[in-house]
């Protein structure tokens, strides 16, 4: 199992638009190819002005087979050129992560 972890830092004053956005026209095609995130997160504390997801895979070449099929998909690719113009992301950090075997794990 891999967890992609992802933390995406916006302008101060965005993160409203950009979640809006997401919600629109950005949720429907992801989760059409990724499935739904185990987690979809804002910031109460700390950098308001970041939030994260985390998306589960089987393993790396479920990961690349699923987002190679969204980064194709006419949908998603809306979805990002709208965000581009909206210009809201500063920063995107993502981690792979693998989960300890003394806890359960999330389903896939």
């Amino acid at each position: 199992m891999l967890l992609d972890h992802r933390t995406y830092t916006l302008r101060p004053g965005t993160i409203k638009k950009h979640l809006a956005l997401y919600e629109k026209l950005g949720k429907e095609p992801q989760s059409r190819h990724l499935g739904n995130p185990l987690a979809y997160l804002t910031t109460e504390t700390g950098n308001v002005n970041q939030y994260v997801h985390i998306w589960v895979y089987a393993d790396a070449a479920d990961r690349a087979k699923k987002r190679a099929a969204m980064q194709a998909d006419p949908d998603w690719q809306a979805y990002v050129a709208a965000s581009g113009e909206l210009g809201a992301l500063i920063n995107q950090e993502n981690k792979l992560m693998n989960p300890v075997e003394f806890y359960p794990q999330p389903k896939t």
